[in-house]
């Protein structure tokens, strides 16, 4: 039978650290089935979705724990169910001037509403003329077939009104 692990990473910066990873797994006969990886302020970080029979769970462990010795942040979570994961309907683009919260505001905003989000990217960045603090972000969400997308933007536009929002249907 198979189990399904998510494992999280975060270790120094260098090369190497996907093909140190990607062969523990296939060392230990597991699949690699997704992943969201970036490198961040010198440091790498990452999540991996895997497909492993549970004979060779205690395995990939073994191996993560060694890299754990070497410095490297690992979690695992494991799960001998495939959950279905929650499908995006939506795609949110924001833009606007950066200040400290606006991640709080836009997540509370999303969350008052019953909004999923499902795949989160932020940016900061200077502006081209002004050179202001720019706050940028995509997302991925789930909004209810209960809530209206106009009420969504409604509800993000309302934080700010610097807030330049997009919400195309996927």
């Amino acid at each position: 039978m198979s189990s399904f692990f998510i494992i999280s990473i975060m270790t120094n910066d260098r090369p190497g650290i996907v093909d140190t990873l990607s062969g523990i797994i296939k060392d230990n006969q597991g699949n690699w089935l997704e992943s969201r990886m970036t490198q961040l302020a010198g440091k790498f970080a990452g999540i991996v979705k895997v497909q492993i029979t549970e004979q060779n769970v205690q395995g990939l462990e073994s191996a993560l724990n060694d890299l754990k010795q070497s410095g490297w942040v690992i979690n695992t979570e494991y799960s001998n169910e495939h959950a279905e994961d929650s499908k995006a309907n939506a795609k949110l683009s924001i833009i606007g001037n950066d200040r400290p919260g606006i991640v709080k505001d836009v997540a509370q905003s999303l969350s008052t509403l019953a909004v999923n989000v499902i795949e989160l990217h932020t940016q900061f960045e200077s502006a081209a003329m002004s050179a202001e603090p720019l706050f940028k972000t995509k997302a991925r969400v789930h909004i209810p077939k209960s809530v209206d997308f106009d009420d969504v933007r409604d509800a993000l536009e309302k934080l700010s009104n610097e807030l330049m929002v997009e919400i195309s249907i996927i």
